[in-house]
């Protein structure tokens, strides 16, 4: 039995920080950092069962092309994701009553859709970027056992050698997508890239206000990055524990992301709306199609 100081179950019966229920979500989770992009994703949706709001997570259930699917907002960075994929799975696989894992595996497929700054010049702003492998440089997996059995270690090992990783930074960790999410997704409108989800929006991601950095040559020695003929192409901040704790688990996971700046090139858009409804809509038929 889960200790109650492990599991944490709200009055009502739902989990601690997401405050759902097993029954309210979907197989298809899409996951959005911004709370504002679940109401934006909840018009295209029917039959809504319901919305639930703790904190940054927001969440709504409800079908599109007739197909059960589940909106949560996760806020920013992988601390974040450490929660919502573990209390998503609990809800998937642990007896909240009895606190007993169950004795069948439910998988969920996730699908985070973000924004991203492109690290290579062939990025236009308004790309959609797949990761098909996510660069941890936040440490995350690194404290959950068996991490190794489901990382591209010599991928690791490259990168650490062509960069000369700092004795003091965090062992950066290396997760593939799900190939069937991948398959499900990925047409001929998006790129398939690999992914840096770094643990801060500035310094981990080389930029300067008043504080300068450890390495000030980091980000051209990942744009420079070749690993079987594959280069690193954007930055975000949550991917890597979204494809870690879901191999871990026994899930599905897949980020597509909206370039909205070239940090090559200084480029960002002026509005990415539009651009970012055409990704959600792209997204959603291609789930339920």
């Amino acid at each position: 039995m889960i200790r109650s100081s492990e599991l944490i179950i709200n009055a009502d019966g739902s989990i601690f920080h997401l405050h759902l229920k097993p029954e309210q979500i979907a197989n298809d989770i899409i996951l959005v950092g911004d709370p504002g992009r679940v109401n934006l994703i909840g018009k295209l949706l029917t039959d809504i069962e319901f919305q639930v709001q703790n904190r940054e997570f927001v969440s709504i259930t409800g079908k599109y092309n007739n197909q059960r699917i589940t909106i949560i907002s996760t806020g920013i960075g992988t601390d974040n994701i450490d929660i919502v994929v573990n209390e998503l799975d609990a809800l998937a696989n642990i007896n909240l009553q009895t606190r007993e894992i169950n004795p069948v595996h439910r998988k969920l497929n996730f699908v985070r859709i973000g924004t991203s700054g492109g690290l290579q010049d062939f990025l236009g702003v308004n790309s959609f970027v797949i990761s098909g492998k996510a660069i941890g440089f936040d440490g995350l997996l690194n404290f959950y056992a068996n991490r190794d059995l489901v990382s591209d270690l010599p991928f690791e090992e490259a990168f650490k050698q062509h960069t000369g990783w700092g004795k003091q930074l965090t062992s950066p960790y290396v997760v593939d997508c799900s190939e069937n999410l991948l398959v499900r997704v990925h047409k001929d409108d998006t790129i398939l890239g690999i992914t840096i989800s770094a643990p801060g929006f500035y310094g981990p991601q080389g930029r300067v206000l008043r504080l300068p950095l450890a390495d000030a040559n980091l980000n051209e020695k990942i744009q420079s990055f070749v690993f079987e003929g594959h280069q690193i192409t954007n930055f975000e901040m949550e991917c890597s524990a979204i494809y870690g704790l879901s191999k871990l688990l026994g899930h599905e996971a897949l980020t597509i992301c909206l370039i909205i700046a070239n940090r090559v090139k200084k480029e960002t858009s002026p509005d990415y709306r539009q651009a970012m409804e055409t990704l959600i809509k792209l997204v959603l038929d291609r789930l339920t199609s």
